[in-house]
């Protein structure tokens, strides 16, 4: 027989269901604290990379945005986590942004590796080109799924308003 995890009289929750949120509130603040740590650190190396490169400065430049841009994902997803544990609901439309946010960087990073890494073997243009080819086609697909995302919400409202009479 299975132990209940909340008194029916009540509504409050049992000793095992406590403890059992608890730990998960506490693993996911030190996913937070780990990710805002970990894009600390990047964002660090990316500055001091670009300050003593001695590479051609478009290719440290793009090397810099690249890796900001990757901050800037790491952030969102810690924003995205830290909004879940307020809300306690799981959102989609952050991870497709930061998914659109993602595609882009590696089509920079495709663009950025065709223009200006020189001459280049078939088989590496090649290469890049498919990876350029996936990544459009990832970011369109991620737009089309916030696009139907944004329509289902706009319909589910306007339903919501046609359902309740007006008050007059």
């Amino acid at each position: 027989m299975m132990e209940r995890f909340t008194d029916e009289l009540d509504g409050t929750a049992l000793m095992p269901e406590r403890l059992l949120r608890w730990a998960i509130i506490i693993v996911e603040y030190a996913i937070v604290l780990s990710l805002l740590l970990v894009a600390g650190v990047v964002l660090v190396h990316t500055v001091i990379d670009f300050f003593r490169s001695h590479s051609v400065f478009s290719t440290t430049v793009v090397v810099a945005i690249d890796g900001i841009l990757v901050v800037i994902i790491v952030l969102d997803i810690a924003h995205t986590v830290f909004g879940r544990l307020r809300t306690a609901s799981f959102p989609v439309r952050p991870f497709l942004e930061i998914g659109i946010l993602a595609g882009v960087r590696d089509i920079l990073s495709a663009s950025a590796h065709l223009t200006l890494s020189g001459p280049l073997s078939q088989r590496d243009f090649n290469n890049t080109l498919v990876s350029l080819a996936v990544g459009v086609g990832v970011v369109v697909m991620l737009l089309l799924g916030l696009f139907i995302l944004k329509q289902s919400r706009s319909t589910g409202q306007e339903s919501m308003s046609q359902e309740r009479p007006e008050a007059s």
